[in-house]
């Protein structure tokens, strides 16, 4: 099976500075990808990368979606063609209604459509439909709608930035539900977390640091590296390079 999406030695410099190095990765349908790494190790910068934001042009390389290059598309290019991005801070436009916030992006909008993704992250459709999308909103509450929205979309490549941020400990079976069925439904999920709920539902994970991908594979194995090695390094020495094994076939991408 080809890949949906696939990145290929994908780097990026933003004032001077390389936060992407010739990065490699695959995304495939109805396929949840995890996406681990310590912050500063590139993962949000991927994230708008991929989905074209302003200030995050590759200078180098290659984002292959369904066989055609993108990596020259504006934002709404993307997202017409099936991308979609679930910011890790809720986007804020005062005042809208939530059920209209979330059929924006909706191909064809239904109020049964508009139920379903608010059923989708457990908010009672009666309540919050006609709700304003403002200050009373808790941010666990405006995280769930930003999500309800990018699951109207249907998209074929939906990147979620840290969904579990701001979510209540007993909220998170609901967005690791939300994630199942999109995956189902044909998605191909990137997920950027440092949940462990929401990484064994996935099939597949990467660990980044240094702006590249170091290790695909193993969900267990990846989610393993990252808290004993990853974190413990990070909370002894900050956001550096190390020296010890890495899961990976070739540290020479890390200049070890």
């Amino acid at each position: 099976m080809d890949p949906i999406l696939e990145i290929k030695q994908l780097t990026l410099m933003r004032n001077g500075k390389e936060i992407l190095k010739e990065l490699d990765l695959k995304l495939f349908s109805n396929q949840i990808h995890t996406l681990l790494g310590i912050n500063g190790s590139g993962k949000s910068s991927l994230a708008y990368t991929l989905m074209g934001l302003q200030g995050y042009l590759p200078i180098n390389g290659k984002i292959i979606f369904q066989g055609e290059n993108v990596i020259h598309k504006f934002v709404n290019e993307r997202a017409r063609l099936g991308i979609s991005l679930a910011w890790q801070e809720p986007v804020r436009i005062e005042g809208l209604p939530i059920g209209k916030y979330i059929s924006l992006g909706m191909q064809e909008i239904s109020r049964e459509k508009v139920n379903e993704a608010l059923e989708a992250v457990a908010l009672p459709p009666k309540a919050y439909a006609l709700r304003s999308l403002d200050e009373s909103l808790s941010g666990g509450e405006r995280k769930r709608v930003e999500l309800a929205a990018v699951y109207a979309m249907q998209p074929k490549v939906a990147i979620l930035d840290e969904p579990d941020s701001g979510i209540d400990v007993l909220s998170i079976n609901d967005i690791g539900n939300l994630i199942q069925k999109m995956a189902h439904n044909g998605s191909a999920v990137l997920l950027i977390t440092h949940r462990d709920e929401l990484v064994q539902q996935s099939d597949v994970a990467s660990l980044m640091c240094l702006g590249t991908i170091v290790y695909t594979g193993n969900p267990n194995d990846a989610m393993e590296f990252y808290q004993t090695r990853c974190q413990s390094h990070q909370q002894t020495y900050g956001a550096q390079p190390w020296d010890f094994g890495l899961p990976v076939t070739d540290t020479r991408k890390l200049g070890i």
